[in-house]
């Protein structure tokens, strides 16, 4: 246990963040190390980590290398509702987010999942397509800047 921790510090982390139950031993070290560890964390949840974080997987500790790290300006625990999550804030990478849904009820949240993913989509489909044409009288207001511009240049009536 002692040398796959050293093997953890190698790389000098802040935080270490493991998807398996880490034992009172080696929480120990690395506490003693002034690492603070986060285990039990789901796989999806990792998986946007890495992503936000700018951070690789890793199975094996053998060579450190300082490019697998992530890194992120806050890590603070916060309640919601009931729950205590731990919040990452300030990612540099930012390839991921979580957004959480209240409501009063089941059936609440179930539409309010369905109508943010309907707008999701909206704005995937959106961004995937160059050919769009923005609304809310932005082309009829560019076409008035254009006009406005090529009458300053004219003269007379």
């Amino acid at each position: 246990m002692q040398a796959k921790v050293n093997k953890i510090l190698a790389f000098k982390p802040d935080v270490f963040i493991n998807r398996q139950l880490i034992y009172n031993y080696p929480e120990q070290l690395l506490a003693q190390a002034g690492v603070i560890v986060i285990e039990h964390a789901d796989f999806d949840g990792v998986e946007r980590l890495s992503a936000v974080l700018g951070s690789e997987i890793l199975s094996t500790f053998d060579n450190p290398n300082p490019d697998s790290l992530g890194s992120c300006d806050l890590l603070e625990e916060i309640m919601i509702g009931e729950d205590k999550v731990i919040k990452f804030s300030g990612c540099h990478k930012n390839e991921a987010c979580t957004i959480v849904l209240r409501g009063s009820g089941q059936h609440i949240l179930d539409e309010a999942e369905r109508s943010l993913h309907d707008a999701i989509c909206v704005l995937v489909a959106a961004s995937k397509n160059f050919k769009t044409l923005l609304g809310g009288g932005n082309s009829e207001m560019r076409m008035s800047l254009a006009v406005d511009e090529l009458a300053k240049s004219m003269s007379g009536k």
